[in-house]
């Protein structure tokens, strides 16, 4: 699949999502799962039922928020019970993964949100232990269907004209060339590309969090910093329509 084709492209005709569905893209929740609680149940009731919904989540699960733990059992449900639901990965979750494999190389882990999420699993002390004893520990408290959780999550989603992903695209080079690093942490240089190397498809995404949800038309922004404002956000977008739902 090519990101950047030559001919119209789907920002001068307007991106259109495939005919009869309800899309809902949801940004990062980052450990806030009262307001994941409370924007599930307006997506459930502007879409009349989750089995009428697209959902795809963006990734940021984990880490700065007061119940990491709850979230990923939110996500190991309705991924259990919606399987047509798409999960991303964020680079929250990459890091994460990456402190359960080798936690000495990555104690960063714990300055950006890791302690809350140790604290959410019962594993304290984060800031007087040592790291393979914090990672061995957490390993032991995740259930295994977060550990199942975290291995199964995706780098990218299509829908139509639209391209889902964390944080975003490396402009100029095509979809199937995209390195993970970019699609997990990438902000400035996908944020301030050029008109002329600008995707031909419409980039949904989180990662940089803002105060109201972004729609630039070619990117569309929905990171409100949940963990912080308490404001989760999801833009809904059916056929050549999109508006956004927040709590």
């Amino acid at each position: 699949m090519k990101l950047f084709a030559r001919g119209k492209s789907a920002k001068s005709r307007g991106a259109v999502a495939p005919a009869g569905k309800k899309l809902y893209a949801v940004g990062d929740i980052h450990g806030a799962a009262a307001p994941l609680d409370t924007l599930m149940a307006k997506i459930e009731t502007d879409a009349g039922g989750l089995d009428a919904a697209h959902v795809i989540f963006l990734g940021d699960y984990v880490d700065r928020g007061p119940d990491s733990r709850g979230v990923l059992d939110r996500m190991c449900a309705m991924k259990r019970d919606h399987p047509h639901f798409v999960f991303l990965k964020g680079n929250h979750e990459a890091v994460m993964l990456d402190f359960l494999q080798d936690p000495d190389e990555m104690l960063e882990w714990l300055e950006w949100g890791g302690d809350e999420t140790l604290r959410s699993y019962g594993v304290s002390g984060a800031l007087s232990r040592m790291g393979e004893d914090l990672s061995t520990d957490l390993a032991a408290a995740m259930p295994q269907a977060h550990h199942d959780f975290l291995g199964s999550l995706t780098l990218t989603h299509r829908e139509g004209d639209y391209l889902f992903v964390h944080a975003g695209v490396r402009p100029g080079v095509a979809i199937d060339d995209q390195e993970e690093e970019d699609l997990l942490w990438i902000r400035g240089r996908f944020h301030d590309a050029n008109p002329d190397e600008r995707p031909d498809l419409t980039i949904v995404h989180g990662h940089h969090p803002t105060r109201k949800p972004v729609d630039a038309g070619w990117r569309i922004g929905v990171d409100t910093g949940a963990c912080w404002s308490g404001v989760l956000t999801a833009v809904a977008i059916e056929g050549g329509k999109r508006r956004f739902i927040s709590t």
